[in-house]
């Protein structure tokens, strides 16, 4: 038996037997104190003591404090990304519909299609490493948009594009030239905010990378000796794939992060192309790390040299970025 819960301003929990079946009325419970207690004394007058697995669809962390409950409760949750729910949506409502109900049993289906799924563990080192990820993250994207746009300005209105406005010798070097020059003042304004924008954001993210340093280096010393990989980049490697106990292969783990090329069949003939699908952060962490490794390191030279005349240079890439899960498959499990 599974009982599935979906995160909104409320929970929205359906029971659902092993071969798909309701077993009841949705149940809506707000997401307060009491929350665990209703959803033991709802599953407990349904499953009667039966074992319960509680399938929780991934939005990003929302619904973690509802796993840390049923896990500490005694229970198994498991998440379920929200795709492959979407995906069983389409397959199991009948209409089409979507609503929290429609959505909670498609979270259901999805869990008992896939047996292997994420089971759900506590770490607190591995829990604070993911947020100072996904803060640098959103810091990244924001500097990065800041930036474009102090370059469009400065190419505008002073015909000249900065260098590298992520280290300090660009970031000196437009604010010299913004005070030797003279544009309007509503311009020299606007400018002058953003430059300190992206000051402040590059000051903030070498904050977390200080902080990221400090938990990721006692974590994964080995997993920090493989060329191409950072401290941020271990990082989001820890983070998404937390418990590496889950992934009974290398395969398994590369399917995961979309490093695994789908067989393709046509006129009887077999080929495969790139998996478009898979965890994307871990997708652009390795592909990341086999550009590094493309330059600086020889064994990846010599992988791209033998499979690039059959392979072609992108399935070539594509082989050294599905090299590393070995890789990190074999440092845990030596």
């Amino acid at each position: 038996m599974s009982v599935k819960a979906k995160q909104a301003h409320v929970h929205v929990a359906v029971a659902v037997s092993a071969d798909g079946k309701r077993l009841s009325r949705p149940l809506t419970v707000n997401n307060d104190a009491a929350l665990i207690g209703v959803l033991l004394k709802w599953i407990r007058s349904i499953a009667d003591g039966a074992p319960v697995t509680w399938a929780i669809e991934d939005g990003r962390g929302f619904a973690r404090s509802l796993a840390d409950g049923l896990l500490l409760a005694g229970h198994e949750a498991v998440w379920v990304p929200t795709r492959l729910m979407a995906a069983h949506r389409k397959l199991h409502a009948a209409t089409g519909s979507k609503s929290d109900p429609v959505d909670a049993a498609a979270v259901a289906h999805a869990a008992i299609a896939t047996p292997g799924r994420d089971r759900h563990r506590i770490d607190e080192r591995v829990r604070e490493l993911r947020v100072l990820a996904d803060l640098r993250a959103d810091l990244v994207r924001r500097r990065t948009m800041v930036i474009n746009q102090v370059k469009a300005y400065t190419h505008l209105w002073l015909d000249h594009t900065p260098g590298d406005l992520t280290r300090a010798p660009g970031m000196t070097a437009l604010t010299t030239l913004l005070e030797n020059s003279h544009p309007g003042p509503h311009v020299r304004r606007v400018v002058t905010e953003m430059i300190g924008e992206a000051a402040d954001l590059n000051r903030r993210i070498r904050d977390l990378e200080a902080s990221i340093r400090e938990l990721v280096t006692p974590l994964a010393p080995a997993l920090l000796e493989i060329t191409g990989i950072s401290h941020a980049s271990a990082a989001v490697l820890l983070a998404e794939i937390g418990d590496i106990t889950r992934f009974a292969s290398s395969a398994k783990l590369a399917r995961y992060t979309g490093c695994a090329p789908i067989p393709v069949y046509s006129s009887d003939k077999e080929r495969h192309r790139l998996h478009r699908g898979g965890n994307r952060r871990l997708n652009s962490v390795l592909y990341t790390t086999a550009i590094v490794q493309q330059t600086f390191h020889p064994g990846a030279r010599k992988l791209l040299a033998r499979h690039t005349p059959t392979k072609g240079a992108r399935g070539a890439r594509r082989i050294l970025k599905r090299h590393p899960i070995d890789v990190i498959t074999r440092l845990a499990f030596p």
